[in-house]
């Protein structure tokens, strides 16, 4: 890929440009960041009930238990 730098007078990149063949096979296989097109900013269009089921019930069961553990580390009398 050819990239082209673009400097400040300090010598200092600041942007770079990327062949337009080559952005359009970036986003193709990394659709979220056609986003930056038009806002800049990565568009998020996950909700946290996409994720459902995405671990075990045995590791949510872990991560549940090493929570408590640590909430009651916390709750010491000293």
């Amino acid at each position: 890929m050819k990239l082209q730098y673009i400097s400040d007078n300090s010598g200092n990149h600041t942007a770079v440009i990327i062949p337009i063949a080559e952005w359009n096979n970036i986003t193709a296989k990394h659709e979220d960041l056609k986003g930056l097109e038009n806002s800049g900013e990565i568009v998020r269009k996950h909700k946290p009930s996409d994720f459902k089921g995405c671990i075990s019930k045995e590791t949510a069961l872990k991560m549940l238990e090493d929570i408590e553990q640590s909430r009651n580390e916390w709750e010491r009398d000293f």
